[in-house]
């Protein structure tokens, strides 16, 4: 089967993974849009998460079969990991809910999914990824893998280890001649230059209508290596296409400040948390994958509209509130604590947000290096944290403070802040243009 994208053009699908694609749990993703609240910022952000994962499964196997090429590796091994690696990314984003990230505040407790003790601690509130290992390994879909992709020699196993990170007891059996091929496979499920962001930045850019996520995805193919290590094969990059990476990463870095972070659907999400919270149970996760089947943004689209929630009518009529004053931690003489405290006595309802982002997740974390910038000419491979210089550039959070003011109280709301702060607050403007208290249409 081929599947034409908009994106990456022609996508061929074996029949393996069409019977994938095909399942009731694939298919959900058609009514899971991808940015969640984005359109009522960006009207042509309306793509979802099954095209996504479309994309990023066709990313994964060029990514792959480009680090292969540069291997000793025989084509049936060859076929094996690139088969492997595709299957885990198509799945990679089964177990998002509604509106994507913003219901995970109602997520029910992790240890009500039941997994297994290798992937961790059942504490605390399930994740979508907790969500999608509990669709891969205890579901109809589970079997459906085994039956299809058990003689090509995957089980559900092996895909749940490569999606989540975490080896099974007894680990995974994804080496050859003697060399351990997982941490590469799992860079490209996961990582510093993974199949998953290099395809939804490109997306996203697309159907937003804005250039902040476009980079070389050809050049970056085309320089992508195995380095090994110890008996264990990572992700390398040849220093040629070093500045591409760098692309990719401030594109990565934009599109959140301008995209992920607009101030639209940040506010939206937050009126989105403030019904779940004002009123339980109206609209719940499921820990159970088959019901979880149901739990679509259709479905909570018809919880909101049938609801006598504020919020939730508020979130139904597009009536946001406006947003009258954001600030980063480089912005001097703002006190969000003060600002806030000083708009509640003056009787103007407001709320405020914080969102943070963050050039690289990873090395935040601290994880394991994921990617090498290579030389040829000395074969020397560095880590890349080390090697590109925006990492200490940005190696701090970049955190973007809003308050945001019921749409009537939006000029008292301003005189309040312009007396806090002795400076005059001017109508916020948008840097992508266009007034920046009503989303743009």
């Amino acid at each position: 089967m081929r599947i034409r994208d908009p994106i990456h053009g022609t996508i061929p699908v074996s029949d393996e993974e069409r019977a994938v694609i095909d399942s009731r749990f694939f298919q959900r993703l058609r009514h899971v849009r991808q940015l969640g609240f984005g359109e009522l910022a960006y009207p042509g952000a309306t793509h979802t998460r099954h095209a996504h994962s479309l994309g990023a499964m066709h990313v994964a196997g060029r990514l792959f079969q480009a680090v292969a090429h540069h291997s000793k590796l025989p084509d049936d091994v060859r076929q094996h990991f690139c088969l492997a690696v595709r299957l885990a990314v198509l799945c990679h984003d089964l177990g998002h809910m509604p509106l994507s990230h913003a219901s995970e505040s109602i997520a029910p407790q992790k240890a009500l999914l039941g997994l297994p003790r290798w992937l961790g601690t059942d504490a605390g509130q399930a994740t979508h990824e907790d969500f999608t290992a509990r669709i891969v390994l205890d579901s109809s879909l589970t079997s459906l893998i085994e039956r299809h992709f058990g003689p090509l020699g995957l089980t559900p196993l092996s895909v749940a280890s490569l999606i989540t990170g975490q080896s099974p007891p007894g680990g995974m059996d994804f080496s050859h001649a003697g060399k351990d091929w997982t941490p590469l496979l799992r860079a490209l499920v996961s990582g510093e230059l993974d199949a998953d962001r290099m395809d939804y930045l490109l997306r996203d850019s697309f159907y937003t209508g804005v250039n902040y996520g476009r980079y070389d995805l050809d050049w970056i193919v085309h320089n992508l290596w195995p380095v090994e290590k110890d008996g264990r094969v990572y992700l390398g990059l040849n220093r040629a296409a070093a500045f591409a990476f760098e692309d990719f990463l401030l594109s990565r870095y934009h599109m959140f400040i301008a995209v992920y972070y607009h101030h639209t659907p940040v506010s939206f999400d937050h009126m989105l948390r403030r019904f779940y919270r004002e009123s339980p149970g109206e609209f719940e996760i499921p820990a159970d994958p088959e019901a979880f089947l149901h739990c679509d943004d259709v479905a909570l689209a018809t919880a909101l509209r049938g609801s006598a929630n504020p919020w939730a009518q508020r979130i139904v009529t597009r009536q946001g509130y406006k947003l009258i004053v954001q600030f980063t931690e480089r912005d001097e003489g703002y006190d969000l604590g003060a600002l806030s405290e000083a708009l509640s006595a003056a009787g103007v309802e407001h709320f405020a947000v914080e969102s943070r982002g963050v050039l690289s997740k990873y090395t935040e974390e601290g994880g394991v290096p994921g990617l090498y910038i290579v030389d040829h000419k000395t074969g020397r491979s560095t880590e890349v944290s080390r090697y590109t210089p925006l990492y200490e550039r940005f190696g701090g959070p970049v955190t973007l403070r809003r308050l945001y003011v019921r749409p009537d109280q939006g000029e008292q709301g301003r005189e309040v802040v312009a007396r806090v702060t002795r400076r005059p607050v001017l109508e916020p403007t948008d840097p992508l243009g266009g007034r920046e208290d009503l989303p743009r249409e």
